[in-house]
């Protein structure tokens, strides 16, 4: 081998290295993944607490996802240096404990999202997050008229904003015992009376196989009502791989069958030793 290519081959692996060692926020100069764009991925900054929020929007964009979910008003401008969205924000909408279903929680709910929503707004957060809260004895058709009340208070704040409420749909049998909006009849109630195109459910998909299952049927019969997807893998709360139940390319194909334009965030716990490795599964497996 001659001098000069000695000399390339090292420039070479050099270069290689220093971009392996590079902070993640560094190497956003590669092309992303190329995606279909069937469904539009996003993931959740939660689970990936030890990342920082700069590195998980780099290695974000690298893979082809479109945003970060589940931000608090400060972060909100962060994806955007990325070229990506903030696709869902809390805008202190009310706790999975305290939420629209007590009537005492519905000025703190307003005044949450009449202090957050324009920066929402201009940080072009689509999607922010409320709760129908614990029932605590209360019955589920007073809960019901209360969360109709606190919503049609609210939905004009929202629709002058044009983004989207959504009331989120968790299990009540395994990780939120008490929760009252646990499954998506119920919650479809709620939606068809109040009954703005600014006002949808979060339909969680680790959380709804395990309270009901018959995911692509309960999706296609009620997409109308839904507004945002969250993923996680049954049981457990971890990696979307062949350990799990639940069909994840057949209920991407399903969503994508209902002409759903929204996003689909990734809501899994990593249990494996790179949590970024995971990520990038199931991007792939959820890439229809």
């Amino acid at each position: 081998m001659s001098a000069i290519s000695r000399r390339k081959v090292l420039k070479s692996a050099m270069a290689g290295a220093a971009f392996a060692a590079a902070p993640l926020s560094a190497q956003t100069a590669t092309k992303p993944t190329p995606r279909k764009g069937n469904i539009r991925q996003s993931v959740s900054r939660w689970c990936y607490a030890k990342t920082s929020l700069e590195d998980l929007c780099a290695f974000s964009a690298s893979i082809g996802l479109k945003g970060i979910d589940l931000l608090q008003p400060a972060e909100y401008e962060v994806p955007g240096r990325y070229g990506l969205i903030p696709t869902m924000g809390y805008v202190d909408a009310g706790t999975i404990k305290d939420g629209l279903n007590r009537l005492e929680n519905h000025a703190a709910i307003e005044a949450g999202l009449r202090k957050n929503i324009a920066a929402a707004a201009k940080a072009g957060v689509p999607h922010v997050i409320t709760f129908s809260g614990n029932a605590a004895g209360m019955s589920k058709d007073e809960g019901l008229k209360n969360c109709v009340i606190g919503l049609n208070r609210v939905k004009k704040i929202v629709e002058d904003h044009g983004i989207i409420l959504n009331m989120e749909l968790l299990n009540s049998k395994v990780n939120h015992k008490d929760y009252m909006c646990d499954n998506t009849e119920w919650g479809v109630k709620v939606m068809q009376e109040v009954n703005s195109p600014n006002v949808k459910l979060l339909y969680d998909i680790y959380h709804m196989q395990i309270m009901e299952g018959d995911l692509i049927h309960t999706i296609r019969t009620n997409i109308q009502w839904l507004g945002h997807f969250h993923t996680g893998g049954v049981p457990g709360r971890h990696e979307l791989d062949n350990t799990q139940e639940v069909q994840w390319d057949g209920v991407m194909r399903g969503i994508v069958a209902t002409g759903f334009k929204g996003f689909v965030a990734h809501e899994f716990v990593p249990a494996a030793p790179d949590p970024l490795a995971s990520l990038r599964q199931a991007v792939d497996l959820c890439d229809v």
